[in-house]
């Protein structure tokens, strides 16, 4: 055949006759660099799922049983599961706000700005800020002894610890939480903001809208999955958090991370030496009704950001 016979069609290029082989050989390269990744997945999150279900499923002489799941109805671990929803609902909805309106201020400036690329940096900083430095920091600031607190107490006579530690309980775990959330959800929800397009502004002011109407009805409209999507991160970046709350309230066990810490360390639970797996249970359930309610949000966000 001749070289126009192939232009043509009628006979494949020898490109064409390799593309198979070469997608086939792409594919093989793309799954080698995946396998560190999926070790570590299976190394550091299914693993450690598969012993703290096993720990709660199996008796201390090897037997399969479910009497251990019998703890989840104690009220004192009912308890810890509402303390736990209601500090990661508090902090999830006030720290979706707060990023909320960062994301909104940012809106206006250049991506590449000096600003704009502080304000991402910083964000990227402290979402991972979290355990024994920020407990230090928390005390260091608003602590009994804390700069804020004295200064409040000789200068302003406010004295933020009348009525008790509280720094130390569970409502010090809420600005705590919130000082990681609001970074995360500014990461998360930025992107969404900033995929808006300016032309469905312009075309609302055109037919005569109104700014406020364009939010109305376009922009919170459209964000609303996202919104809900980060909220929900929030929610279980905030349930499943340990490092903080153990260095920052190390008395009682008031969430349910500390309430493991408790079961894996105290030498007073007799006969309930499995309830550690059954509470990891409890956690891997609620973090995974959580996550795939994330799942579907965020795909349907993800439809009009294509």
């Amino acid at each position: 055949m001749t070289a126009t016979a192939v232009s043509h069609g009628t006979v494949p290029a020898d490109s064409e006759l390799r593309a198979p082989g070469r997608r086939v050989r792409r594919s093989s390269l793309a799954g080698l660099g995946l396998a560190p990744f999926l070790v570590y997945v299976a190394l550091f999150l299914v693993l450690p799922t598969i012993i703290a279900i096993g720990s709660g499923l199996f008796a201390k002489d090897g037997s399969f049983t479910l009497a251990s799941f019998a703890a989840l109805g104690d009220p004192v671990i009912i308890a810890t599961f509402g303390n736990s929803t209601w500090l990661s609902l508090l902090t999830a909805v006030v720290g979706a706000i707060v990023g909320a309106l960062v994301c909104y201020a940012l809106l206006g400036l250049s991506p590449t700005g000096f600003v704009r690329t502080t304000v991402d940096a910083a964000c990227g900083v402290l979402a991972q800020f979290g355990g024994v430095m920020l407990a230090f920091a928390m005390i260091a600031t608003i602590g009994i002894q804390g700069v804020l607190t004295r200064f409040l107490r000789d200068v302003m006579g406010i004295d933020i610890f009348a009525d008790g530690a509280w720094i130390y309980a569970l409502p010090g775990l809420i600005p705590a939480y919130l000082y990681f959330q609001v970074p995360l959800m500014v990461i998360t929800f930025m992107p969404a903001v900033a995929a808006l397009r300016a032309s469905w502004a312009e075309a609302n002011l055109t037919l005569g809208g109104t700014r406020a109407g364009f939010w109305l009805h376009v922009g919170v409209p459209v964000l609303a999955p996202s919104f809900l999507a980060s909220a929900l991160l929030l929610f279980a970046n905030a349930f499943s958090s340990y490092a903080t709350a153990a260095a920052l309230a190390s008395q009682g066990s008031q969430i349910v991370p500390l309430q493991i810490r408790t079961a894996l360390t105290s030498e007073t639970l007799l006969g309930r030496e499995n309830l550690a797996g059954v509470l990891a249970f409890g956690m891997i359930v609620v973090i995974g009704v959580v996550m795939c309610a994330y799942a579907l949000v965020q795909r349907r966000a993800a439809r009009w950001q294509r």
